[in-house]
């Protein structure tokens, strides 16, 4: 492929922009086509009530190093501000500090061997480079390996049933350990939890990352869903898009590959097939402005048989914006009969919820509520996942494909989404 060479990227997230970014970089011509009426797929804003908010939240760590460099390379390194946070354990109807060495050790729901133990499988966890032989291992034999059945019991088991329904006992242990590292290296000191934010949010890097693109004459079509990728002979030509055909040289997409077997139909049978093997989670994520906060912390793991909620975030713990921000995501697959629910009836589910977590918390606390539904939300890996993901480059000469599956066994941030947009751009540059 050379420099004159036309490319369509699919999906204006953070992933699409960067892989568009770096295929200029390359002299290639890239336009991308998006089907939201914004770019930033779920780290874009929407007006929350008067206030620009993302759909959902994110956050940054200090090991998130391929985000950093791309601040420095838009001017936007002042715009990342770190602030002390504090997590939070709500169990059997009682809110506990989290996440310190003494924290842990007051703990009442643990006796002291299951207490030590976890502590060394976090700084084990915390010096893992190669997650390969993890990445065998089912995570809740991993997890009852280090610290017994009562202490999975206590510390998991409703976090996984939660979050993964039907597919918990098929999670592999890499998954969770990469989570636990993560967050564990972004620390102050051993008693102190540090994470980031940018201020004005993802949509101050999103649209430095726009411009860049428009600059260098890509264009950037919103409300522009592809229908199809028009192949001949196995040969990408173009896409069909808002009722036109698009000639391209080539096609990555970053959207949830779910849609490329009906994007692509000349796929072969037997890749469409591992696409369909690739299973994810939906998720219908509350989000509440409150006049108050109801914890200190900027994030609630939740154990309680009374909530079917894994968990809150208080963002406003972490980033300012003014009127406290909570969000309270329902993780489930969208057969699960909860996900038919109406967004307000999830929402009153939370708001109930509230009291428990703070006796003092009132409806009238409440100054706005929203609700943001994503089906391909979480990515279900299985133990031996590495061997399970297709191929980015597929059968189709000139179609190339990612999306947040691909990260693992990393969490899903704009950090993940930068990495590997540059990789996808490379692989596509290298496969010419």
């Amino acid at each position: 492929m050379n420099n004159k060479h036309r490319i369509a990227v699919v999906g204006a997230g953070p992933m699409g922009l960067m892989c568009t970014m770096e295929l200029q970089k390359r002299g290639y011509h890239v336009d991308i086509f998006e089907h939201d009426d914004r770019i930033g797929g779920m780290s874009a804003t929407f007006d929350f009530d008067g206030l620009p908010l993302e759909r959902y939240y994110h956050f940054v760590c200090k090991t998130d190093d391929p985000l950093f460099a791309l601040l420095q390379e838009m001017g936007l390194s002042d715009k990342l501000k770190w602030v002390e946070t504090k997590m939070g354990y709500y169990f059997d109807g009682k809110l506990y500090p989290w996440g310190t060495p003494q924290s842990l050790l007051s703990f009442p729901g643990l006796d002291m061997v299951s207490k030590l133990r976890y502590a060394a499988m976090v700084m084990k966890t915390k010096n893992v480079s190669d997650w390969r032989e993890l990445d065998r291992v089912n995570v809740i034999d991993w997890l009852k390996g280090w610290i017994g059945e009562r202490g999975y019991n206590v510390l998991w088991k409703s976090l996984f049933e939660l979050k993964f329904h039907e597919y918990t006992d098929q999670i592999s242990a890499a998954w969770l350990g990469t989570r636990i590292k993560r967050v564990g290296l972004s620390r102050k000191s051993l008693f102190k939890e540090q994470l980031g934010y940018l201020q004005g949010g993802s949509e101050v890097l999103l649209n430095k990352m726009e411009q860049a693109i428009t600059a260098k004459g890509g264009r950037i079509f919103l409300r522009m869903p592809v229908q199809k990728v028009v192949t001949e002979a196995g040969q990408v030509r173009g896409v069909q898009a808002g009722g036109e055909f698009h000639p391209y040289d080539a096609v990555v997409s970053t959207v949830p590959i779910q849609y490329l077997p009906r994007l692509a139909p000349d796929l072969p049978s037997a890749f469409r097939e591992r696409i369909d093997a690739i299973k994810n989670i939906a998720v219908a994520c509350v989000v509440l402005k409150l006049k108050h906060a109801v914890t200190p912390n900027f994030w609630v793991n939740i154990n309680d048989p009374s909530i079917a909620i894994p968990g809150v975030i208080e963002y406003s713990n972490l980033n300012p914006v003014g009127p406290h921000i909570l969000y309270a995501p329902f993780y489930m697959p969208t057969t699960h009969p909860k996900y038919q629910r109406s967004n307000d009836e999830l929402i009153d589910e939370v708001l109930g919820y509230l009291a428990k977590l703070n006796p003092n918390f009132r409806p009238d606390w409440v100054m706005a509520r929203h609700c943001s539904r994503y089906e391909y939300a979480q990515t279900v890996c299985p133990p031996g996942f590495f061997d399970m993901l297709p191929p980015m480059k597929t059968p189709l000469h000139g179609l190339w494909m990612a999306d947040t599956a691909y990260y693992y066994p990393e969490d899903r941030s704009i950090c993940e989404s930068v990495k590997l947009g540059r990789q996808l751009a490379e692989a596509v540059h290298a496969g010419h």
